[in-house]
């Protein structure tokens, strides 16, 4: 079966930044509705249209096709009294909101001088990355899926 519109696929991926180091990877198979929900790369869905298990996809995605261009704009100096002392880490992410108000997750980058740097651009912002997927099943989405938007878990609830 092909990879088309309202199809599930199952697939393990990695992520490389330039210099071919990983930067992430599936532990184990993930799953995602294929067809312009959002569930992954816009480019990257489009590259795996029409693919078979077994098919390997390999891309190079532009800042702006995967984690964004890096905004100066999302950093920013907060005190630490603005934030639960037991929890405050740095590299720790939490979720704010921008002045749209919306949810962006930031990241604390150092602690310093009861200074605390946060920046809500994704840790890859900015970067060029290196995107490879091997395909490991394709099946047709259930009607519930389609009409959720997204693929029923093993042990997930029926909405």
């Amino acid at each position: 079966m092909k990879i088309s519109m309202n199809t599930v696929v199952t697939m393990n991926y990695e992520i490389r930044d330039v210099d071919n180091n990983l930067l992430e990877s599936s532990k184990e198979p993930v799953t995602y509705l294929h067809g312009g929900y959002d569930q992954i790369f816009p480019k990257v869905e489009e590259a795996m249209h029409n693919k078979n298990k077994g098919d390997k996809v390999e891309i190079v995605l532009e800042p702006a096709e995967a984690f964004g261009e890096y905004d100066p704009e999302l950093v920013q100096l907060e005190p630490t009294s603005a934030f639960p002392e037991s929890q405050l880490k740095e590299g720790m992410a939490f979720e704010g909101e921008d002045e749209k108000g919306e949810v962006i997750i930031y990241y604390i980058k150092t602690i310093t001088d009861g200074k605390v740097e946060v920046d809500g651009n994704h840790p890859w912002a900015g970067e060029r990355i290196n995107f490879l997927a091997i395909i490991e099943d394709v099946r047709t989405a259930k009607d519930e899926e389609i009409s959720n938007k997204h693929v029923q878990q093993p042990g997930e609830k029926k909405h």
